[in-house]
This record gives structure tokens, C-alpha cells and sequence, in this order.
């Protein structure tokens, strides 16, 4: 069942969650525009109220929470109610789709992998932005997990294990970057999206279809 329950009831106190925090906000979107190739026909998968897709130029995406549905709609996104395990476009008929703090919201990982995998065109990109369970600010968050407004339903994962899902279900990894150095409430500037994990707690993942798959 998808986990809509927080987000209907509290659509201003996600949005004012960016707000609060700017410059984290802004360092996690410089992270994924540092890796989102600029070609048309991209969805979002949790697009929520389009907080990201608009800077990023997405214009459709899909989302089960009809509170957020309606306010990305607001801003112009074509946005379908659906979830990431099921979704709602042909075979191989997608350039690239972007996961934004959504994959913890999933209900099987993999069969939402494997259908990004089925709409995707050959060489095609999954982009999955996330903060890692192994992180200072993951371990917070998993710390905290059950108080948590949005986050007490989520599942947290780590870089490694994402990378052996992706593997799996046939992507080839192609870049990582992250950022957020310190806590979330501390970062007062844009900080800088640099290669690797490990050190920033806001990971991202791009990743190609691949012709081989393991599943």
C-alpha cells in the first residue's frame, strides 16, 4: 500500500521543510542537475508537489498522494496517480527517470526498479537521490524514525546496496555524488556535489539500462 497518509495531511509542512532548509534544499538540486543529462521526455517517480521537478525542468512525473498530485498540477506538471511498482508508460518508451528521496517510500525496491527498467529506452537513466542510511544524517533519521512525520514508514538504504539492486536488475552505474557535510540544519550555503560517498549524507546515483540482467 502506498504510504500517502503524511503526505495528504501535511502537504505545507513538507513543502516549508525546503524552505526551512534552503541551502540544503539547493545543494541536493545541484547535486542532481550535476548528473541529469538535459533531454526531453524525463519523469519524476514521487514527484511530490513538484519541488524538484520544476527547477529541474520535469514536466511529468506520477504520484499516489492526490494532496501532492494537485499542487505539482498547480505548477504546470502532468502528473498521474500511480505508484513506482506499477507504473503507467509503454515498454522502452522513457529517456530517463529521477527517484528524489522517494525510494525509501517504496514498497518492493525491486519491482520498482524493474519497471523503471521496463520504461526506460536502451541506455536510458535512472537517477536516484536519496540520504544514506549510513550517513550522519541517515543515522539520525533512523534514530529518530519512528517520531517522524513523513519518515516513520520509510526504508532506508545504503549507496553499496543500491548499487547491488541497480546491478541486478540490470543498470550499470555510470556516476555517484553527494553532498550535505554536517547537519542538515547547519548547511548555510550551497555546498559542493562531489564524486563518491561516504562523507555527504545526500547521495546520487545515475545509472544506464543495460542490455544484461541478473533478475
Amino acid at each position: 500500500m502506498a504510504k500517502t497518509t503524511a503526505f495528504d495531511a501535511h502537504i505545507t509542512e513538507y513543502d516549508n521543510w525546503f524552505v526551512r532548509n534552503r541551502f540544503a534544499f539547493l545543494s541536493e538540486l545541484n547535486a542532481v542537475k550535476q548528473v541529469l543529462p538535459q533531454v526531453d521526455g524525463v519523469i519524476e517517480i514521487g514527484i511530490g508537489s513538484g519541488i524538484f521537478a520544476t527547477p529541474l525542468g520535469i514536466q511529468k512525473g506520477i504520484d499516489p498522494s492526490m494532496a501532492m498530485r494537485e499542487k505539482a498540477k498547480q505548477k504546470g506538471i502532468e502528473v498521474l496517480d500511480a505508484v513506482a511498482e506499477n507504473l503507467p508508460y509503454a515498454d522502452a518508451s522513457i529517456n530517463g527517470a529521477v527517484m528524489i528521496t522517494s525510494i525509501c517510500f517504496v514498497d518492493d525496491i525491486y519491482q520498482a526498479i524493474n519497471e523503471v527498467y521496463r520504461v526506460l529506452k536502451m541506455n536510458g537513466f535512472l537517477i536516484l537521490g536519496f540520504v544514506d542510511k549510513d550517513s550522519p544524517v541517515g543515522k539520525e533519521y533512523l534514530k529518530h524514525k519512528a517520531e517522524s512525520m513523513f519518515y516513520n514508514d520509510a526504508v532506508f538504504w545504503g549507496t553499496e546496496e543500491l548499487y547491488a539492486i541497480l546491478e541486478k536488475t540490470g543498470f550499470r552505474v555510470v556516476d555517484t555524488r553527494q553532498t550535505i557535510f554536517g547537519k542538515v540544519q547547519a548547511v548555510k550555503e550551497i555546498q559542493p556535489a562531489v564524486k563518491g560517498f561516504k562523507k555527504g549524507s545526500f547521495v546520487v546515483i545515475k545509472a544506464l539500462k543495460n542490455s544484461g540482467r541478473i533478475l
